[in-house]
Protein backbone atom coordinates (compact mmCIF):
# COMPACT_ATOMS: atom_id res chain seq x y z
CA UNK A 1 0.00 0.00 0.00
CA UNK A 2 1.06 3.61 -0.47
CA UNK A 3 0.41 7.17 0.73
CA UNK A 4 -1.34 9.62 -0.99
CA UNK A 5 -2.52 13.38 -0.67
CA UNK A 6 -4.98 15.10 -2.06
CA UNK A 7 -4.88 18.64 -3.66
CA UNK A 8 -7.08 20.88 -1.95
CA UNK A 9 -7.33 25.21 -1.34
CA UNK A 10 -5.19 25.81 -4.23
CA UNK A 11 -1.93 24.08 -3.09
CA UNK A 12 -0.81 20.52 -4.88
CA UNK A 13 -0.70 18.37 -1.18
CA UNK A 14 1.73 15.77 -3.75
CA UNK A 15 4.59 18.58 -5.06
CA UNK A 16 7.63 18.77 -2.92
CA UNK A 17 7.87 20.97 0.13
CA UNK A 18 6.54 22.17 2.81
CA UNK A 19 2.94 22.91 2.95
CA UNK A 20 3.22 26.86 3.90
CA UNK A 21 0.22 26.42 6.11
CA UNK A 22 1.61 23.74 8.30
CA UNK A 23 1.90 25.57 11.38
CA UNK A 24 -1.26 26.77 10.88
CA UNK A 25 -2.91 23.09 10.81
CA UNK A 26 -0.41 22.62 13.80
CA UNK A 27 -2.62 24.88 15.94
CA UNK A 28 -5.98 23.34 14.35
CA UNK A 29 -4.77 19.78 15.67
CA UNK A 30 -3.39 20.74 19.12
CA UNK A 31 -6.71 22.51 19.42
CA UNK A 32 -8.83 19.43 18.88
CA UNK A 33 -6.40 17.54 21.01
CA UNK A 34 -6.21 19.72 23.91
CA UNK A 35 -10.42 19.39 23.91
CA UNK A 36 -10.23 15.75 24.17
CA UNK A 37 -8.04 15.64 26.59
CA UNK A 38 -8.94 17.84 29.25
CA UNK A 39 -12.19 15.97 28.64
CA UNK A 40 -11.13 13.53 30.79
CA UNK A 41 -10.69 15.80 33.65
CA UNK A 42 -12.98 18.71 33.08
CA UNK A 43 -16.27 16.80 34.32
CA UNK A 44 -14.36 15.63 37.19
CA UNK A 45 -14.30 19.03 39.42
CA UNK A 46 -18.18 19.68 38.01
CA UNK A 47 -18.98 16.22 39.12
CA UNK A 48 -20.51 16.69 42.44
CA UNK A 49 -22.80 19.90 41.39
CA UNK A 50 -24.04 17.87 38.59
CA UNK A 51 -24.76 14.87 40.71
CA UNK A 52 -26.89 16.74 42.87
CA UNK A 53 -28.51 18.00 40.02
CA UNK A 54 -29.57 15.56 38.10
CA UNK A 55 -29.88 12.86 40.95
CA UNK A 56 -27.11 10.41 40.64
CA UNK A 57 -26.75 8.53 43.16
CA UNK A 58 -23.04 7.79 44.77
CA UNK A 59 -22.50 4.08 42.73
CA UNK A 60 -23.23 5.53 39.53
CA UNK A 61 -21.88 9.03 39.33
CA UNK A 62 -18.23 6.70 38.38
CA UNK A 63 -20.40 6.75 35.19
CA UNK A 64 -19.71 10.22 34.30
CA UNK A 65 -16.24 9.52 33.73
CA UNK A 66 -15.78 5.60 32.65
CA UNK A 67 -19.20 6.15 30.26
CA UNK A 68 -16.52 8.51 28.42
CA UNK A 69 -13.10 5.97 28.67
CA UNK A 70 -14.85 2.98 27.73
CA UNK A 71 -15.61 3.73 24.16
CA UNK A 72 -12.83 5.84 23.51
CA UNK A 73 -9.93 3.29 24.66
CA UNK A 74 -11.75 0.17 23.24
CA UNK A 75 -12.92 1.73 19.77
CA UNK A 76 -9.09 3.91 18.76
CA UNK A 77 -7.07 1.41 17.18
CA UNK A 78 -10.71 0.83 14.82
CA UNK A 79 -10.37 4.56 14.49
CA UNK A 80 -7.03 4.53 13.34
CA UNK A 81 -7.40 2.34 10.80
CA UNK A 82 -10.68 3.94 9.60
CA UNK A 83 -8.69 7.32 9.28
CA UNK A 84 -6.29 5.65 7.42
CA UNK A 85 -8.14 4.36 4.92
CA UNK A 86 -11.46 6.61 4.30
CA UNK A 87 -9.34 9.93 4.64
CA UNK A 88 -7.87 11.20 7.99
CA UNK A 89 -9.14 14.95 7.40
CA UNK A 90 -12.57 13.27 6.93
CA UNK A 91 -12.13 11.62 9.92
CA UNK A 92 -10.82 14.51 11.87
CA UNK A 93 -13.75 16.52 10.68
CA UNK A 94 -16.48 13.79 11.22
CA UNK A 95 -15.11 13.38 14.96
CA UNK A 96 -14.59 17.02 15.80
CA UNK A 97 -18.87 17.59 14.31
CA UNK A 98 -19.83 14.48 16.70
CA UNK A 99 -17.69 15.62 19.48
CA UNK A 100 -19.46 18.86 19.62
CA UNK A 101 -23.21 17.33 19.27
CA UNK A 102 -22.34 15.04 22.17
CA UNK A 103 -21.07 17.45 24.52
CA UNK A 104 -24.84 19.84 23.32
CA UNK A 105 -26.71 16.36 24.15
CA UNK A 106 -24.73 16.28 27.47
CA UNK A 107 -24.88 19.73 28.49
CA UNK A 108 -28.71 19.59 28.17
CA UNK A 109 -29.27 16.55 30.11
CA UNK A 110 -31.76 15.98 31.93
CA UNK A 111 -31.34 12.90 33.83
CA UNK A 112 -28.13 10.66 34.63
CA UNK A 113 -28.89 8.19 31.54
CA UNK A 114 -29.33 11.09 29.02
CA UNK A 115 -25.54 12.09 30.68
CA UNK A 116 -24.08 8.93 30.52
CA UNK A 117 -25.03 8.05 26.81
CA UNK A 118 -23.48 11.51 26.02
CA UNK A 119 -20.66 11.17 27.43
CA UNK A 120 -20.26 7.29 25.37
CA UNK A 121 -20.94 9.21 22.41
CA UNK A 122 -18.21 11.75 23.34
CA UNK A 123 -15.76 9.14 23.55
CA UNK A 124 -16.60 6.95 20.82
CA UNK A 125 -16.04 10.40 18.01
CA UNK A 126 -13.16 10.98 20.11
CA UNK A 127 -11.60 7.67 19.43
CA UNK A 128 -12.14 9.18 15.83
CA UNK A 129 -10.43 12.09 16.64
CA UNK A 130 -7.70 11.24 18.27
CA UNK A 131 -5.86 9.18 16.02
CA UNK A 132 -6.98 11.45 12.88
CA UNK A 133 -4.98 14.26 14.46
CA UNK A 134 -1.66 13.01 15.13
CA UNK A 135 -1.86 11.09 12.45
CA UNK A 136 -2.45 14.47 10.17
CA UNK A 137 0.55 15.32 12.24
CA UNK A 138 2.73 12.95 11.37
CA UNK A 139 1.77 13.50 7.54
CA UNK A 140 1.99 17.25 7.57
CA UNK A 141 5.61 17.82 8.86
CA UNK A 142 8.56 16.17 6.80
CA UNK A 143 11.55 18.35 7.78
CA UNK A 144 13.43 16.33 10.46
CA UNK A 145 13.63 19.88 13.07
CA UNK A 146 10.41 21.26 12.36
CA UNK A 147 8.38 17.40 13.20
CA UNK A 148 10.67 17.82 16.58
CA UNK A 149 9.21 21.13 17.30
CA UNK A 150 5.37 19.77 15.97
CA UNK A 151 5.70 16.97 18.50
CA UNK A 152 7.18 19.19 21.33
CA UNK A 153 3.98 20.83 20.94
CA UNK A 154 2.13 17.94 21.04
CA UNK A 155 4.01 16.55 23.87
CA UNK A 156 2.82 19.66 25.35
CA UNK A 157 -0.72 19.34 24.95
CA UNK A 158 -0.79 16.31 26.43
CA UNK A 159 0.90 17.03 29.00
CA UNK A 160 -0.86 20.05 30.18
CA UNK A 161 -4.44 18.60 29.25
CA UNK A 162 -5.51 16.82 32.13
CA UNK A 163 -4.28 19.81 34.70
CA UNK A 164 -6.06 22.60 31.93
CA UNK A 165 -9.16 20.69 32.13
CA UNK A 166 -9.46 20.70 36.03
CA UNK A 167 -8.99 24.16 36.10
CA UNK A 168 -11.16 24.86 33.26
CA UNK A 169 -13.55 22.82 35.22
CA UNK A 170 -13.23 24.84 38.24
CA UNK A 171 -13.60 28.11 36.53
CA UNK A 172 -17.19 26.97 34.52
CA UNK A 173 -18.88 25.17 37.70
CA UNK A 174 -18.11 28.09 40.04
CA UNK A 175 -19.02 30.92 37.51
CA UNK A 176 -21.39 29.20 35.47
CA UNK A 177 -22.56 26.21 35.68
CA UNK A 178 -21.62 22.33 35.88
CA UNK A 179 -23.21 22.31 32.08
CA UNK A 180 -20.48 24.52 30.88
CA UNK A 181 -18.23 21.99 31.45
CA UNK A 182 -19.52 20.17 28.48
CA UNK A 183 -21.17 23.13 26.02
CA UNK A 184 -17.29 24.69 26.27
CA UNK A 185 -16.79 22.07 23.86
CA UNK A 186 -19.06 23.10 21.11
CA UNK A 187 -16.89 26.68 20.26
CA UNK A 188 -13.76 24.74 20.48
CA UNK A 189 -14.40 21.86 17.86
CA UNK A 190 -16.38 24.73 15.58
CA UNK A 191 -13.08 26.86 15.64
CA UNK A 192 -11.05 23.38 14.97
CA UNK A 193 -13.75 22.62 12.44
CA UNK A 194 -13.46 25.31 10.47
CA UNK A 195 -10.19 26.16 10.46
CA UNK A 196 -9.31 22.49 8.92
CA UNK A 197 -11.20 23.22 5.81
CA UNK A 198 -8.76 25.91 4.95
CA UNK A 199 -5.90 24.68 6.74
CA UNK A 200 -5.24 20.48 6.50
CA UNK A 201 -4.53 18.44 3.42
CA UNK A 202 -6.30 15.02 3.09
CA UNK A 203 -4.27 12.24 3.09
CA UNK A 204 -5.19 8.68 3.22
CA UNK A 205 -3.89 5.00 2.60
CA UNK A 206 -4.48 3.68 -0.67
CA UNK A 207 -4.75 -0.08 -1.95
CA UNK A 208 -6.28 -3.09 -0.49
CA UNK A 209 -8.20 -1.04 2.15
CA UNK A 210 -10.52 -4.43 3.40
CA UNK A 211 -11.11 -3.91 7.00
CA UNK A 212 -10.54 -6.25 9.73
CA UNK A 213 -14.07 -6.89 11.15
CA UNK A 214 -13.11 -9.71 13.81
CA UNK A 215 -10.00 -8.22 14.77
CA UNK A 216 -11.79 -4.78 15.42
CA UNK A 217 -14.70 -6.65 17.51
CA UNK A 218 -12.13 -8.68 19.40
CA UNK A 219 -9.30 -5.58 20.30
CA UNK A 220 -12.78 -3.25 21.28
CA UNK A 221 -14.64 -5.38 23.46
CA UNK A 222 -11.24 -6.46 25.50
CA UNK A 223 -10.12 -3.18 25.99
CA UNK A 224 -13.25 -1.98 27.07
CA UNK A 225 -13.80 -5.35 29.13
CA UNK A 226 -10.63 -4.03 30.64
CA UNK A 227 -11.46 -0.67 31.25
CA UNK A 228 -14.84 -2.02 33.04
CA UNK A 229 -13.08 -4.12 34.95
CA UNK A 230 -10.55 -1.75 36.27
CA UNK A 231 -13.26 0.87 36.97
CA UNK A 232 -15.33 -1.58 38.65
CA UNK A 233 -12.45 -2.43 40.87
CA UNK A 234 -12.97 0.69 42.56
CA UNK A 235 -16.34 0.40 44.01
CA UNK A 236 -16.16 -3.34 44.19
CA UNK A 237 -13.37 -4.86 44.89
CA UNK A 238 -10.69 -6.70 43.18
CA UNK A 239 -12.14 -9.75 44.16
CA UNK A 240 -15.83 -9.22 43.11
CA UNK A 241 -17.36 -11.16 40.02
CA UNK A 242 -17.71 -8.17 38.05
CA UNK A 243 -13.82 -6.90 38.38
CA UNK A 244 -12.01 -10.49 37.76
CA UNK A 245 -14.83 -11.76 35.14
CA UNK A 246 -14.62 -8.44 33.18
CA UNK A 247 -10.05 -8.38 33.15
CA UNK A 248 -10.00 -12.46 32.31
CA UNK A 249 -12.85 -11.84 29.83
CA UNK A 250 -10.84 -9.05 28.74
CA UNK A 251 -7.41 -10.70 28.53
CA UNK A 252 -9.13 -13.19 26.47
CA UNK A 253 -10.60 -11.26 24.17
CA UNK A 254 -6.89 -9.86 23.70
CA UNK A 255 -4.90 -12.72 23.36
CA UNK A 256 -7.55 -13.67 20.87
CA UNK A 257 -7.66 -10.91 18.80
CA UNK A 258 -2.98 -11.44 18.65
CA UNK A 259 -4.26 -14.81 17.27
CA UNK A 260 -6.21 -13.41 14.45
CA UNK A 261 -3.46 -11.07 13.45
CA UNK A 262 -0.64 -13.13 13.03
CA UNK A 263 -3.24 -15.68 10.35
CA UNK A 264 -5.31 -12.71 8.90
CA UNK A 265 -4.20 -11.77 5.67
CA UNK A 266 -5.65 -7.79 6.02
CA UNK A 267 -4.56 -6.92 10.13
CA UNK A 268 -6.21 -4.28 12.17
CA UNK A 269 -2.95 -3.94 14.15
CA UNK A 270 -0.13 -5.50 11.85
CA UNK A 271 2.25 -6.49 14.54
CA UNK A 272 5.49 -5.48 12.82
CA UNK A 273 3.84 -1.77 14.36
CA UNK A 274 4.20 -2.37 17.71
CA UNK A 275 7.13 -5.33 18.15
CA UNK A 276 9.35 -2.60 16.78
CA UNK A 277 11.50 -2.38 19.96
CA UNK A 278 11.66 1.55 19.87
CA UNK A 279 7.81 1.52 19.43
CA UNK A 280 6.83 -0.97 21.90
CA UNK A 281 8.97 1.33 24.14
CA UNK A 282 7.19 4.54 23.49
CA UNK A 283 3.68 2.61 23.51
CA UNK A 284 4.48 1.00 26.93
CA UNK A 285 6.01 4.50 28.26
CA UNK A 286 2.64 6.46 27.48
CA UNK A 287 1.03 3.31 29.52
CA UNK A 288 3.28 4.15 32.35
CA UNK A 289 3.45 7.30 32.53
CA UNK A 290 -0.82 7.99 31.83
CA UNK A 291 -0.65 4.97 34.62
CA UNK A 292 0.45 6.53 37.46
CA UNK A 293 -0.29 10.44 35.92
CA UNK A 294 -4.00 10.02 36.67
CA UNK A 295 -3.64 8.53 39.85
CA UNK A 296 -1.15 11.60 40.53
CA UNK A 297 -4.16 14.21 39.58
CA UNK A 298 -6.52 12.52 41.31
CA UNK A 299 -4.36 12.51 44.82
CA UNK A 300 -3.63 16.22 44.50
CA UNK A 301 -7.16 17.05 43.86
CA UNK A 302 -8.51 15.20 47.17
CA UNK A 303 -5.74 16.63 49.07
CA UNK A 304 -6.28 20.43 47.82
CA UNK A 305 -10.16 20.14 48.51
CA UNK A 306 -10.94 17.34 51.39
CA UNK A 307 -7.42 18.39 53.86
CA UNK A 308 -6.38 22.03 52.93
CA UNK A 309 -10.12 23.24 52.31
CA UNK A 310 -9.55 24.56 48.57
CA UNK A 311 -12.24 25.36 46.36
CA UNK A 312 -12.72 23.82 42.74
CA UNK A 313 -11.30 26.98 41.46
CA UNK A 314 -8.85 27.24 43.74
CA UNK A 315 -7.80 24.00 42.91
CA UNK A 316 -7.24 24.11 39.57
CA UNK A 317 -5.35 27.48 39.86
CA UNK A 318 -3.41 25.45 42.35
CA UNK A 319 -2.25 22.74 39.38
CA UNK A 320 -1.46 25.66 37.57
CA UNK A 321 2.30 25.92 37.92
CA UNK A 322 2.65 21.60 36.82
CA UNK A 323 0.64 22.98 33.29
CA UNK A 324 3.27 25.94 32.94
CA UNK A 325 6.23 23.48 33.57
CA UNK A 326 5.31 21.13 31.10
CA UNK A 327 4.26 23.82 28.62
CA UNK A 328 8.38 25.18 28.89
CA UNK A 329 9.53 22.16 29.39
CA UNK A 330 8.56 20.54 26.20
CA UNK A 331 10.60 23.23 24.16
CA UNK A 332 13.29 22.59 25.92
CA UNK A 333 13.45 18.82 25.50
CA UNK A 334 11.98 19.51 21.89
CA UNK A 335 16.25 21.00 21.69
CA UNK A 336 17.41 18.82 23.45
CA UNK A 337 16.26 15.47 21.14
CA UNK A 338 18.56 17.14 18.44
CA UNK A 339 21.31 16.31 20.48
CA UNK A 340 21.13 13.94 23.35
CA UNK A 341 19.47 10.22 22.79
CA UNK A 342 15.50 9.58 23.64
CA UNK A 343 16.42 6.24 25.92
CA UNK A 344 18.52 9.03 28.16
CA UNK A 345 15.48 11.62 28.10
CA UNK A 346 12.51 9.54 28.90
CA UNK A 347 14.41 7.62 31.34
CA UNK A 348 15.98 10.61 33.46
CA UNK A 349 12.36 11.78 33.09
CA UNK A 350 10.82 8.82 34.78
CA UNK A 351 13.36 8.93 37.55
CA UNK A 352 12.81 12.78 37.84
CA UNK A 353 8.99 12.20 38.03
CA UNK A 354 9.75 8.73 40.45
CA UNK A 355 11.38 11.13 42.71
CA UNK A 356 8.99 13.88 42.54
CA UNK A 357 6.40 11.83 43.63
CA UNK A 358 8.35 10.05 46.61
CA UNK A 359 8.64 14.11 47.82
CA UNK A 360 4.41 14.32 47.22
CA UNK A 361 4.24 11.31 49.44
CA UNK A 362 5.80 13.79 52.59
CA UNK A 363 2.36 15.52 52.77
CA UNK A 364 0.46 15.57 56.05
CA UNK A 365 -2.25 16.60 57.55
CA UNK A 366 -1.09 20.40 58.65
CA UNK A 367 1.42 20.49 56.14
CA UNK A 368 0.68 23.39 53.37
CA UNK A 369 1.32 23.50 49.35
CA UNK A 370 3.83 25.67 49.02
CA UNK A 371 5.70 23.58 51.10
CA UNK A 372 5.00 19.99 50.21
CA UNK A 373 2.75 20.43 46.80
CA UNK A 374 4.30 23.00 44.76
CA UNK A 375 7.99 21.89 44.60
CA UNK A 376 7.01 18.33 43.67
CA UNK A 377 4.73 20.21 41.02
CA UNK A 378 7.60 21.69 39.69
CA UNK A 379 9.88 18.42 39.36
CA UNK A 380 6.97 16.30 38.06
CA UNK A 381 6.12 18.88 35.11
CA UNK A 382 9.94 18.58 33.68
CA UNK A 383 9.72 14.73 34.23
CA UNK A 384 5.85 14.79 32.31
CA UNK A 385 7.36 16.95 29.06
CA UNK A 386 10.67 14.81 28.86
CA UNK A 387 8.65 11.31 28.85
CA UNK A 388 5.58 12.65 26.49
CA UNK A 389 7.43 14.60 24.08
CA UNK A 390 9.92 11.74 22.43
CA UNK A 391 7.57 9.28 23.49
CA UNK A 392 5.01 10.35 20.87
CA UNK A 393 7.93 10.92 18.32
CA UNK A 394 8.78 7.43 18.78
CA UNK A 395 6.04 5.97 18.94
CA UNK A 396 5.45 6.72 15.03
CA UNK A 397 9.14 6.28 13.68
CA UNK A 398 9.58 4.36 10.92
CA UNK A 399 5.47 3.85 10.75
CA UNK A 400 4.65 3.64 6.95
CA UNK A 401 1.48 5.53 5.36
CA UNK A 402 -0.95 2.84 5.43
CA UNK A 403 -0.25 2.42 9.46
CA UNK A 404 -0.35 5.97 10.60
CA UNK A 405 -3.77 6.34 11.79
CA UNK A 406 -3.39 2.64 13.92
CA UNK A 407 0.04 3.09 15.60
CA UNK A 408 -1.72 6.48 16.51
CA UNK A 409 -4.57 5.23 17.62
CA UNK A 410 -2.29 2.80 19.76
CA UNK A 411 -0.74 6.01 21.16
CA UNK A 412 -3.92 7.06 22.56
CA UNK A 413 -5.14 3.71 23.32
CA UNK A 414 -1.93 2.91 25.92
CA UNK A 415 -2.37 6.73 27.51
CA UNK A 416 -6.36 5.88 28.05
CA UNK A 417 -6.30 2.59 29.13
CA UNK A 418 -3.48 3.40 31.61
CA UNK A 419 -5.08 6.38 32.79
CA UNK A 420 -8.19 4.14 33.62
CA UNK A 421 -6.02 1.79 35.36
CA UNK A 422 -4.17 4.21 37.06
CA UNK A 423 -7.32 5.78 38.46
CA UNK A 424 -8.73 2.38 39.98
CA UNK A 425 -5.84 1.12 40.81
CA UNK A 426 -4.15 3.54 42.91
CA UNK A 427 -7.52 4.88 44.30
CA UNK A 428 -8.10 1.55 45.86
CA UNK A 429 -4.56 1.30 46.95
CA UNK A 430 -5.08 4.59 48.75
CA UNK A 431 -9.10 3.51 49.93
CA UNK A 432 -7.31 0.84 51.56
CA UNK A 433 -4.19 2.07 53.09
CA UNK A 434 -6.76 4.36 54.55
CA UNK A 435 -8.93 2.04 55.81
CA UNK A 436 -6.05 0.19 57.36
CA UNK A 437 -4.90 3.34 58.84
CA UNK A 438 -8.53 4.33 61.21
CA UNK A 439 -8.64 1.05 61.95
CA UNK A 440 -4.89 1.33 63.88
CA UNK A 441 -5.76 4.57 65.25
CA UNK A 442 -9.13 4.25 66.80
CA UNK A 443 -10.88 7.51 67.71
CA UNK A 444 -11.02 7.91 71.74
CA UNK A 445 -11.18 11.64 71.72
CA UNK A 446 -14.46 13.20 69.73
CA UNK A 447 -12.86 15.91 69.49
CA UNK A 448 -9.96 14.40 67.01
CA UNK A 449 -12.08 12.45 65.55
CA UNK A 450 -11.68 14.89 62.43
CA UNK A 451 -7.98 15.21 62.43
CA UNK A 452 -8.02 11.53 62.69
CA UNK A 453 -9.81 11.38 59.30
CA UNK A 454 -7.75 13.53 57.58
CA UNK A 455 -4.27 12.15 58.45
CA UNK A 456 -6.05 8.52 57.74
CA UNK A 457 -6.75 10.33 54.24
CA UNK A 458 -3.41 11.73 53.79
CA UNK A 459 -1.95 7.98 54.74
CA UNK A 460 -3.55 7.08 52.11
CA UNK A 461 -2.46 9.58 49.88
CA UNK A 462 0.69 9.07 50.41
CA UNK A 463 0.39 5.20 50.17
CA UNK A 464 -0.57 6.19 46.67
CA UNK A 465 1.76 8.56 45.85
CA UNK A 466 4.88 6.10 46.81
CA UNK A 467 2.87 3.46 43.66
CA UNK A 468 3.03 6.02 41.34
CA UNK A 469 6.36 6.13 41.87
CA UNK A 470 7.33 2.53 41.75
CA UNK A 471 5.03 3.13 37.85
CA UNK A 472 7.22 5.84 36.95
CA UNK A 473 10.61 3.50 38.11
CA UNK A 474 9.45 0.86 35.96
CA UNK A 475 8.53 3.15 33.23
CA UNK A 476 12.68 4.20 33.61
CA UNK A 477 13.27 0.34 33.72
CA UNK A 478 11.21 0.33 30.06
CA UNK A 479 12.89 3.05 28.27
CA UNK A 480 16.28 1.76 29.06
CA UNK A 481 15.85 -1.41 28.42
CA UNK A 482 13.87 -1.22 24.76
CA UNK A 483 14.56 2.60 23.01
CA UNK A 484 17.69 2.20 21.36
CA UNK A 485 16.87 5.15 18.63
CA UNK A 486 19.48 7.56 17.94
CA UNK A 487 18.72 11.53 18.16
CA UNK A 488 19.36 11.63 14.32
CA UNK A 489 16.79 9.29 13.88
CA UNK A 490 13.88 10.54 16.04
CA UNK A 491 14.71 14.36 14.59
CA UNK A 492 13.25 12.63 11.45
CA UNK A 493 10.49 10.33 13.27
CA UNK A 494 7.38 9.58 11.74
CA UNK A 495 6.09 8.31 8.67
CA UNK A 496 8.18 6.52 6.10
CA UNK A 497 7.96 6.84 2.23
CA UNK A 498 6.42 4.06 0.91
Amino acid sequence: MSETLASEGGVTAGRAGADPRRWWALAVLSLATLMVVLDATVVNVALPQAQNDLHISVANRQWVVTAYTLPFGGLLLLGGRIADYSGRKRAFLIGLAGFAVASAIGGAATGQSMLFAARALQGTFAALLAPASLSLLNTTFTDRRERATAFGVYGAVLGAGSAVGLLAGGLLTNYLDWRWCLYINIPIAAVAFFGAFPLIRESRATGVTRYDAPGALLITAGLALLVYGFAEAADGGWDSGGTVGSLVAGGVLIIAFVAVQLRTRYPLLPLHVVLNRNRGGAFLSSLLIFLAMMGMFLFQTYYLQGVLGYSALKTGLALLPLTLVVVVGAGVVTALMRVVPPRTIITVSFLVCAVALVWFSRIGADTSYVSHVLGPEIVVGLGMAGILVPATNLALLGVGGEDSGVASGLVSAAQQVGGSIGTALLNTIAAEATANYLSSHPVTDPALGGLTMAEGAVHGYSVGFLWAAAFFAAGALVSLVLVRASSKETAGAGMATT
